[in-house]
């Protein structure tokens, strides 16, 4: 008997004139998407190679060790083919120095503000929008629809279970539409290995992952337009119903949470926070030039009477001491600066992750957000992309700072910096270097983190959870409401 519900619900779907209409604009929506999404991979894969390249020549035609820069790159990971997530959001590139911090920036949508207008359209997007109301459309009316045309009092004529007779709704309105879809999707599979994306084994264990939790979301949404058909007695009612439900879990309470959150814990922006930090910034080199020119009077001084060529031999022999003296300032600026812009970047760090998990707690209350949140996790798209790479820059800009120190030292300290100080021209810095190209083969490259998938689930795990209680629990309450349900 269940057998047969099934497949009359599974006919009853695949024969109707809305699934050829969903089916059509969800294959469309899927293999596009997925197309798109390649063409935008390997445009970034082409921008991040040509940039790394061009960061190489600059390394390669510095002249000298004192102020020598490097850039470093978030690379293109191919799962933002299927999540995009916020790596369009966050910034592809920071300077590695000795006189600026680590901080991401120039991200795509920053670069080109239409993309933040109207965003991607990924796999999750689809699922997440698309499919979850394809899914309430067509289960609103599979309980009431049937009481309405008469067919549910015929049908319980027959010695049928009603826990059987729901039980094989459900699965044939899951198989109904779900298996027509795992053709545009293999489709995209098939699109993703012809362009020869370079998908390892943690990719395609991700992307099972990935599938298997739209698998899991998607039945909750038909669980729930189940529920909603069982709790009302008319067609039109039970759609308006569904209509509100799906604008509630998928556009109002992910978004409230977040103005929920960002009311309760405020952030200083990120302006405020630059802003402190040049203040700071400017402050301690102002102090240092203005120690600098003080110590060159003095010095200078000590010069007055003597003939030009006993203060050139007089330079001379203490040159040396007092560009250690500097350096030794320098750094010791330097510290201070990188010591309070470490300290505001931690509280501002600190105060984000307390908002962002408020702010996920309270949207969790959505299974789309509970989805969203998942695959977002699993793709290495999420808000933590940003902590990881800021946070493999700064031991990548130590390393640096560090081999570029020594190779300074070991090249006579100076780095071909001569200072003189004139009563007329005031303090005078030249800066060159003798010898030919720097030897800049031995630095240290910046190397891209990586999150094994155990480290990529775990987050997951917490959603999976969610998703699975949200859908158990629609399933019940359609079971306990039909249970009582007036077939006539």
């Amino acid at each position: 008997m269940l057998r047969t519900i099934i497949e009359k619900e599974l006919k009853a779907i695949l024969l109707s004139p809305k699934f050829v209409v969903t089916f059509a604009a969800c294959s469309l929506l899927i293999i596009l998407s997925v197309f798109v999404g390649i063409q935008e991979y390997r445009a970034m894969v082409r921008q991040y190679e040509t940039a790394t390249q061009l960061a190489e020549q600059q390394l390669r035609e510095a002249s000298g060790w004192m102020g020598i820069s490097n850039s470093a790159y978030r690379k293109p990971d191919p799962m933002q083919i299927f999540v995009s997530g916020v790596h369009n959001d966050v910034g592809r590139l920071s300077v590695i120095s000795s006189f600026e911090g680590v901080r991401l920036r120039n991200s795509i949508y920053s670069d080109d503000p239409i993309f933040a207008v109207f965003r991607f359209i990924d796999l999750t997007f689809i699922f997440q929008v698309v499919l979850s109301l394809f899914a309430i459309l067509f289960t609103y009316d599979a309980i009431n629809g049937e009481r309405e045309n008469g067919t549910l009092q015929l049908s319980f004529a027959n010695a049928i279970p009603r826990a059987q007779y729901l039980l094989g709704k459900f699965i044939g309105a899951l198989l109904g539409l779900i298996v027509p879809l795992l053709i545009p999707i293999l489709l995209g599979v098939l699109l993703v290995m012809f362009f020869q994306i370079p998908l390892t084994a943690l990719h395609w264990s991700k992307l099972a992952t990935l599938l298997g939790i739209s698998l899991l979301f998607f039945t909750c949404f038909v669980a729930m337009g189940l529920l909603i058909s069982a709790l009302t007695k008319r067609s039109s009612i039970s759609f308006l119903v569904a209509l509100v439900a799906w604008v509630l879990f998928v556009l109002i309470i992910p978004r409230g949470a977040v103005m929920a959150a960002g009311q309760l814990v405020p952030v200083p922006s990120v302006a405020e926070i630059e802003a402190q930090q040049d203040g700071f910034e400017k402050e301690k080199w102002q102090e240092l030039t203005k120690g600098l020119q003080e110590r060159w009077q003095k010095r200078n001084a000590v010069t007055e009477g003597m003939s030009s060529k006993e203060r050139e031999a007089y330079m001379d022999e203490h040159e040396w001491e007092w560009m250690e003296e500097e350096d030794k300032n320098r750094k010791a600026a330097q510290k201070e600066i990188e010591a309070f812009s470490l300290k505001l970047r931690e509280e501002l760090r600190n105060r984000k992750i307390t908002q962002e998990r408020l702010a996920f707690s309270l949207s969790r209350f959505s299974p789309a957000s509970a989805y969203q949140l998942a695959a977002m996790n699993l793709a290495g798209t999420d808000l933590a992309i940003k902590t990881r790479y800021e946070d493999a820059m700064q031991i990548y800009r130590t390393a640096f700072n560090d081999a570029v120190e020594k190779k300074r030292k070991a090249d006579g300290g100076h780095d071909g910096i001569q200072m003189r100080w004139s009563s007329d021209t005031g303090m005078k810095i030249t800066m060159g270097r003798e010898g030919g190209a720097l030897e800049v083969s031995d630095l240290p490259r910046f190397t891209a983190p990586e999150i094994t998938f155990a480290e990529a689930f775990a987050p997951t795990i917490l959603d999976f959870g969610l998703l699975a209680v949200y859908t158990m629990l629609a399933l019940a309450g359609a079971f306990a409401a039909f249970l009582r349900y007036d077939v006539r």
